[in-house]
């Protein structure tokens, strides 16, 4: 139960900072009811995890605070605040005390789980546990929100992260003429080249015709970003999404002026390379995400990256496509990177983009 512990006395300790950047910032800080919200649903999962590890049923926890219902009836976390609630603006004082209350109940949990004090008693740990459940619901209450929006919002949250079941969403330009919609099949040749200077650049062909600028690194120390366009091709495969590969093959959806200007425009294209120029700058720091498999990938930075498409049709997907994303780039990237040459396919119909040696 460590990690959980952990888990749990950190949330209510994120509360507690946003409780107070709030106070310091006021109307400078936004989205404070979706942060209180999001907050509140991650100490749930986390409250929920101690009771399932420690065998003590959760709607046993719940039961003395709801509202209304006879005993034996499922207990909703709509029955715990059943009063219509207001929009959050300002933490009020007893909100904030609440919160030091329920980090100290937290923290006698988990001082109780280091110490081993509920190894064998099951009623100890329920009672501690109850006292939190108790503490969160009047903490809700004083943030004029609702547990159940909390609980749906984590819901949502680990099926965008970490589904169930993998289903990839139509792509984007299904419903326009095939001459505007991405290749479903490419396979474009990458390699290295030296200018009589020097230089290295990059060149890419597809059909025996070159597509795009020669690219170098444009950076004092050169560190192989020349080869960056896998990342978007990598967008274009898995997200069906890439502004900048549409442009380079011509495929914009003109047909469609609002989308053709507001989709696949030059600050579409620009929001890519910056997406693209964020996730290299990662990536760097990480080995370029060697060895990283589906679900390691940072919870915090897939979320900065879909940040980055507010308001383009990207930001409805998933987490967890853009990290299948992200990962089958940089291994095309750390295969260019070793190889200096390389032929990508790209598979729209699968989702997919491999990488193969080229020859000479």
């Amino acid at each position: 139960m460590t990690l959980p512990a952990l888990g749990l006395v950190g949330e209510i300790g994120s509360l507690l900072s946003e409780v107070k950047k709030k106070q310091r910032d006021t109307a400078a800080y936004v989205n404070y009811e979706t942060v209180v919200l999001e907050e509140l649903g991650d100490a749930l999962w986390y409250l929920a995890t101690i009771a399932r590890i420690a065998d003590v049923p959760l709607a046993s926890l719940f039961e003395d605070a709801r509202s209304g219902g006879q005993a034996g009836d499922d207990v909703t976390f709509l029955a715990l605040q059943p009063q219509r609630v207001l929009k959050l603006n300002t933490p009020a004082a007893q909100f904030e005390r609440t919160l030091l209350s329920l980090a100290a109940a937290a923290g006698t949990l988990a001082g109780g789980i280091v110490g081993g004090v509920y190894d064998s008693d099951k009623q100890t740990i329920a009672a501690q546990l109850r006292k939190i459940v108790d503490l969160l619901i009047l903490a809700s209450n004083e943030a004029d929100v609702t547990l159940e929006s909390a609980a749906l919002m984590s819901l949502e949250k680990a099926a965008d992260r970490w589904p169930r079941e993998r289903k990839y969403p139509a792509l984007f330009d299904d419903i326009f003429p095939e001459e505007e919609q991405l290749p479903r099949s490419l396979s474009i040749e990458i390699y290295e080249r030296e200018a009589a200077n020097g230089k290295r650049y990059v060149l890419q062909r597809c059909n025996d015709l070159f597509i795009g600028d020669r690219l170098t690194d444009n950076i004092m120390l050169a560190d192989d970003y020349r080869f960056h366009d896998v990342f978007h091709y990598a967008y274009a495969a898995v997200l069906g999404w890439s502004p900048v590969t549409r442009a380079l093959l011509r495929r914009k959806r003109k047909s469609e002026a609002r989308i053709d200007e507001g989709q696949d425009g030059a600050r579409a294209v620009l929001i890519e390379e910056g997406v693209a120029t964020y996730v290299f700058g990662v990536a760097k720091d990480f080995d370029f995400f060697d060895g990283q498999k589906p679900g390691d990938l940072s919870f915090t930075f897939l979320k900065n990256v879909r940040q980055f498409v507010r308001g383009y049709e990207v930001d409805r997907s998933p987490l967890w496509l853009w990290e299948e994303a992200i990962l089958q780039g940089n291994q095309a990237f750390r295969f260019l990177r070793m190889h200096r040459r390389g032929t990508l396919r790209v598979d729209l119909v699968k989702r997919s983009m491999t990488i193969e040696g080229l020859s000479a």
